[in-house]
């Protein structure tokens, strides 16, 4: 069975008939999957390969990076460009337009950050990304001792300055924005529950309850989370990814055969998801569409 249905509201957004497709494998580790829906291509990170690939119809899968300072999660700015977190160098980078690429963070308080893991951009291009210290560990970064005693949130304003948000997470991963950019979810790989702040006025992060707990025994952690054109957040856990209608309700649960870290909507109608899950790409068709990344 592809899906669980919790919820019977689950069938408006996945259909019970469908199947997951395999669009590549034999992959070491993906992640951080990117659709430009302007070029109609896929980018997606192969953390421990080092590499990041790039996926179109007409030609299948293809290099896009390599070497990538074992990237991670990834991004568009409101102008297109691709914002990338690096396990291996601490950093999070822009490529620019020419193809050049630009340090946009990689310390604060004069200490490196641990490793970038998932990042977001708001629609005034503000940047929002997790600093957890998966990157420091074996296979899926450089084996390094952190140098700040803590795994934040942090915030990039457009004019560069980099804001420590919260400290208090044990691993913060995936992130998201609800669609007013009132509301930031941050998920805690190791507590497998997502949190939810209001963002003030002044940008900075308050209150900060737990907003839903990621349940199950198979395989699988709060990882990657977005929400779709419906508001409904998906966020990968024990089994797959986790859909919840917009007041934290679970629906249900798209199944995958691997442990999924990440996802994102694609194709000309944002209605195919695609799912970087261990060694395997797959997509499966949804009836509900996400949002444009830019």
């Amino acid at each position: 069975m592809t899906i669980e249905i919790h919820d019977d509201r689950f069938t408006s957004i996945v259909d019970q008939t469908v199947s997951l497709n395999v669009v590549g494998s034999n992959f070491d580790f993906i992640e951080g999957p990117i659709w430009n829906h302007i070029d109609n291509h896929l980018i997606f990170s192969d953390m421990p390969g080092n590499k990041m690939r790039k996926w179109t119809s007409e030609n299948g899968i293809e290099i896009f990076r390599e070497p990538s300072n074992m990237a991670n999660g990834n991004a568009y700015d409101n102008q297109g460009r691709l914002v990338t977190c690096e396990h291996a160098t601490s950093r999070v980078t822009r490529t620019e337009k020419d193809g050049t690429i630009s340090i946009l963070a990689s310390k604060y308080n004069n200490k490196e950050l641990n490793s970038p893991n998932d990042i977001i951009v708001s629609s005034n291009n503000t940047i929002y990304f997790t600093d957890p210290s998966f990157g420091r560990m074996e296979y899926y970064g450089v084996p390094r001792e952190p140098e700040l005693d803590y795994r934040g949130v942090y915030r990039i304003d457009p004019d560069g300055t980099l804001t420590l948000l919260a400290d208090d997470f044990d691993q913060p991963n995936g992130l998201c924005l609800s669609m007013d950019e009132s509301k930031l979810f941050v998920n805690d790989t190791m507590r497998n529950h997502i949190r939810v702040f209001d963002i003030s006025s002044n940008g900075s992060l308050i209150n900060g309850n737990v907003w839903a707990t990621l349940k199950g025994t198979e395989d699988g952690v709060a990882d990657g989370m977005k929400i779709d054109s419906n508001q409904n957040l998906y966020s990968c856990g024990p089994g797959g990814i986790h859909v919840f209608n917009s007041d934290s309700t679970l629906l249900g649960i798209i199944k995958t055969p691997e442990h999924v870290a990440n996802f994102i909507w694609g194709e000309k109608d944002l209605k195919t998801l695609f799912i970087t899950a261990s060694t395997s790409l797959y997509s499966i068709p949804v009836k509900t569409p996400g949002l444009p990344a830019f």
